[in-house]
């Protein structure tokens, strides 16, 4: 049996076994994806641990996508511009980064909007999750990226580590106060923050300020409509959730694992909404 895991803290609610689950009854492939549950302490004991068992790699997920990146022996341009990696995989050569979830932000944008070429586009965060959202608007060709966050300084300092890398994007660093002065011609809004996930408060944001046709997108997915995406729907908002991202972000993943590269299809979707609707 081909074994993989997905570490995080915590990782109970994690649908990756789930999604991999599904990939490997459609492909007949015999395999398996665990949780990993481990704490920042641990988690190097943890990789050693399930690479000694004889795992094939893991998915990462918060808070260790960093340490993740700092651990593996070599990653791959997109954790290396980054600096994150969701994906290690273990090898005879040493254990290989990879970040796969611009990617799929990158194809769960695309499915939903197509190109962003001359678009203004509002990123809400400026922590792991939005380093790989700025690549993936990027490469969709974004004109310009609001980036604002609560502390504005951290905005400042990511827009500064990535503007050389992306010189046909201008990066507009601010502060969440900004938003009624960048709200106005954006065509596409990302939450990368974990506000309303859990018992996390929501953003408090006037979507009305938004353009009738501008598309909201969180990259939370559980709970799969977020406070941010009920109040965009509630004005007649298009809004893309966060299991686009999940889906397709696993597609590398999965073939690194176990050899063959799946497709995402409205038949995994529904089974992962029924698996968030059992819980």
């Amino acid at each position: 049996m081909k074994r993989a895991g997905i570490i995080g803290w915590p990782v109970a609610h994690s649908l990756s076994p789930a999604l991999h689950g599904y990939w490997l009854r459609e492909l007949g492939i015999d395999g398996e994806m665990v949780r990993l549950p481990a704490t920042p302490e641990d988690f190097a004991a943890e990789i050693a641990r399930v690479r000694e068992a004889g795992f094939a790699g893991v998915n990462v997920t918060v808070p260790h996508k960093e340490a993740a990146f700092a651990l593996a022996d070599s990653n791959d341009e997109a954790a290396q511009l980054v600096g994150a990696s969701n994906l290690l995989v273990f090898g005879e050569d040493g254990i290989t980064g990879f970040n796969t979830d611009f990617y799929g932000l990158m194809e769960s944008l695309r499915e939903n909007i197509g190109a962003l070429t001359s678009k203004t586009v509002i990123l809400l965060g400026a922590g792991g999750a939005a380093r790989g959202a700025v690549l993936a608007l990027d490469m969709l060709g974004a004109e310009t990226i609001h980036i604002l966050n609560r502390d504005p300084a951290r905005a400042e300092t990511l827009a500064a580590m990535l503007a050389p890398q992306m010189p046909d994007t201008e990066l507009a660093p601010g502060a969440l106060s900004d938003w009624n002065d960048a709200a106005f011609d954006a065509a596409l809004v990302v939450n990368s923050t974990s506000a309303g996930m859990g018992s996390n408060p929501p953003l408090a944001l006037d979507l009305s300020l938004l353009l009738p046709d501008a598309l909201v997108c969180d990259i939370v997915y559980n709970p799969l409509e977020t406070p941010l995406l009920k109040d965009a729907v509630a004005r007649g908002l298009l809004t893309i959730d966060g299991l686009g991202m999940l889906m397709h972000q696993a597609v590398p993943s999965f073939e690194a694992f176990f050899g063959a590269r799946p497709e995402v299809t409205p038949g995994l979707r529904a089974a992962l909404v029924e698996a968030l609707n059992g819980r």
